[in-house]
C-alpha cells in the first residue's frame, strides 16, 4: 500500500508540474473569449515565439475588443500580405518579463500614478489606475481596461483587456 501511495503521489506531482507548464498560448487557446486573438497569433506566425521560455506578460484582448475595431480591420490584418503589420499589433500587447498585477500596481504607484512599459514591438504602453482598475493607454491615446489578472503560465502571465491597443 505504501508503494501505491508513493507512486500516486509521484504521478500527481508530475501532473501538477505538467499542468503548471502551460504556455501563455495554451491558456489563450483554452479560452472561448480569445478565439480571435488565437487566430491572429496563428496568422502572424507567433505561436512558436509565445510558446518559448519567456517570460512574457500578455495583455490579451477578448473577442469583443476586436469587434470594437472599425469594420473590416481584423479581416484585413489576417490577410497573409499583412502578416508583419499583424505581428506588430500583437507584439504591442506583449511585455518582456513576468509582470503580475501586484507588480503593475506597484509600478504605477512608484511612478506617481503612471507606469510606462516597453512592449516587445518596441512601442510603449502607459498603465494607470482609474476607479481601482488598471487602464492601458496606447501611443495613439486609445485605452483598454484590465478586466482579469494573473492568469499564470509556465512562461509568463496573461491579463485580460477589453480593448485592442494599437502602436503608432
Amino acid at each position: 500500500m505504501k508503494f501505491f501511495s508513493f507512486a500516486f503521489a509521484l504521478l500527481m506531482g508530475a501532473f501538477v508540474t505538467v499542468s503548471a507548464q502551460k504556455t501563455v498560448v495554451d491558456i489563450a487557446v483554452g479560452s472561448k473569449a480569445h478565439t480571435t486573438l488565437v487566430a491572429a497569433v496563428k496568422a502572424a506566425g507567433l505561436v512558436e515565439t509565445l510558446q518559448g521560455a519567456g517570460p512574457f506578460t500578455v495583455f490579451a484582448p477578448v473577442n469583443d475588443a476586436f469587434a470594437k475595431l472599425p469594420a473590416g480591420t481584423v479581416d484585413n490584418l489576417l490577410k497573409p500580405e499583412n502578416k508583419a503589420q499583424l505581428a506588430k499589433v500583437l507584439t504591442y500587447h506583449v511585455v518582456a518579463g513576468n509582470l503580475d498585477a501586484a507588480a503593475v500596481i506597484k509600478a504605477i504607484k512608484d511612478g506617481k500614478g503612471k507606469a510606462v512599459v516597453k512592449t516587445v514591438s518596441g512601442g510603449s504602453l502607459t498603465a494607470s489606475l482609474k476607479d481601482g482598475k488598471v487602464i492601458l493607454t496606447d501611443e495613439n491615446g486609445g485605452v483598454a481596461t484590465v478586466t482579469a489578472t494573473d492568469l499564470k503560465a509556465g512562461n509568463g502571465v496573461i491579463h485580460v483587456i477589453d480593448g485592442v491597443v494599437l502602436p503608432k
